[in-house]
């Protein structure tokens, strides 16, 4: 099932999209939030579709914004430097543990809103990533139960501003949580459509020139052990996003490094979560 919020920002509506087709379903009468997953939502939606699908209004998907597929969560947490060639492309030691940070839960947009480079900012960068999100509370689960705790898979870029991120001291945050710097979607794709989530394609494109071209094989730390590790240091609540890491290819690897600029247009996907489209521009 591929779940999607569609509308105007902050009041977006629900449905889901099935052989292409978006399907509104606000007469199910709750939004794809924490509560939403923690009181078997998923389950209850499918349901519903099953039940009402002749009945369900059609989207027009060229006339409407979509939306995070996901509510804004209580938290976005993120991992770096979880791809080898990536680590290898920065000039950083492989991590033996993951390194974890967030991004603000303001920096949540839709998969083709704009990119806003903040005020200030010369080193904009773009990182696709795969993301997860929580189905259930998940505090201290072990690796072999950690799909259990999974409702599904979200295409993110990752938006990062490099000199807020590693030259203004401090942690990553305040270089990763700026307003824009998280788009998600199209669409959240239940887990069991996809088959192996550690053999995907993912790519990222600016102005039509490949940047990024690599595959979850490349993962460090796969999807079950992040999950794990980071419910022995914090609570996951239903609905949480969990953004894996990115592949080789960001504006700071490049030497001279590349970063976005006002009228850029960066364009991603990932195999089975679809693709997004965002254009850059400057803070006014």
């Amino acid at each position: 099932m591929k779940l999607i919020r569609f509308g105007e920002f902050g009041k977006e509506k629900t449905g889901v999209v099935i052989n292409n087709t978006i399907f509104d379903t606000s007469a199910f009468g709750e939004d794809y939030n924490e509560s939403f997953f923690e009181n078997d939502g998923l389950n209850r939606l499918s349901a519903f579709v099953a039940a009402n699908q002749d009945s369900l209004p059609v989207v027009d998907a060229s006339s409407v914004r979509i939306g995070s597929p996901v509510a804004r969560p209580s938290k976005i947490v993120c991992i770096g430097l979880n791809y080898a060639k990536h680590a290898k492309e920065t000039n950083a030691a492989i991590p033996k543990e993951p390194i974890i940070f967030f991004k603000s839960t303001t920096a949540l947009v839709g998969p083709n809103d704009t990119i806003v480079i903040p005020k200030n900012s010369e080193k904009t960068d773009w990182e696709v990533e795969l993301a997860l999100v929580i189905g259930k509370k998940a505090s201290y689960v072990s690796e072999a139960d950690a799909y259990d705790y999974i409702a599904g898979y979200c295409l993110h870029n990752d938006v990062s501003e490099r000199a807020f991120q590693l030259e203004r001291g401090g942690t990553w945050d305040k270089g990763k949580g700026c307003d824009t710097f998280a788009p998600i979607g199209p669409w959240l794709v239940t887990k069991e459509e996809i088959t192996d989530v550690h053999n995907l394609r993912l790519w990222l494109s600016v102005n039509g020139k490949m940047m990024q071209d690599g595959n979850t094989d490349d993962l460090i730390f796969n999807v079950p052990y992040l999950v794990s590790y980071i419910s022995q240091f914090m609570t996951l609540l239903p609905g949480d996003i969990i953004s894996t890491g990115t592949p080789h290819g960001v504006g700071l690897g490049f030497n001279p490094a590349i970063y976005l600029k006002e009228g850029d247009v960066v364009e991603l996907g990932i195999d089975g979560l679809g693709t997004s489209k965002q254009s850059v521009i400057a803070y006014k």
